[in-house]
């Protein structure tokens, strides 16, 4: 499994982030990879992401949903992944820490998804994070 870490300040209380980011079928509109998130029940989501010339789809659970502080999910379907926003009040605002690990069955696609995968998700976790915080 890869797993890809980065972290923000975005200059808002926790609460306020945190009400944003729980609102995971708004996460389409917070980056141009993510295509669409369909809600599917019982905080169960499907995600549709264009990435690396090729469309991902996967079903993820959210595991964790402790406000202000951790939104945690893993997939239940398709791509094998989990992740997780972790709040902290800082001095500025709110600082956000992106954790978000993965594996993919074929070794072909993986060597071609794990090479792209840092800077794509990167972007979009600052992408989401920089809309996130716009909107606030």
């Amino acid at each position: 499994m890869a797993t890809i870490e980065h972290s923000a300040i975005l200059k808002a209380p926790p609460e306020r982030v945190f009400a944003l980011l729980e609102r995971v079928e708004d996460f389409a509109d917070y980056s141009d990879l993510i295509k669409a998130i369909e809600p599917l029940g019982g905080e169960r989501y499907r995600w549709h992401v264009h990435a690396v010339g090729m469309d991902w789809t996967f079903d993820v659970a959210i595991t964790e949903n402790r406000p202000p502080e951790v939104l945690a999910w893993e997939s239940v379907d398709g791509v094998h992944n989990q992740g997780c926003y972790r709040l902290s009040p800082v001095e500025a605002g709110t600082e956000v820490f992106f954790t978000l690990t993965y594996a993919i069955r074929n070794r072909l696609v993986e060597k071609a998804v794990t090479k792209a995968a840092k800077p794509l998700v990167n972007k979009v976790s600052r992408q989401i994070l920089e809309r996130v915080e716009a909107r606030l």
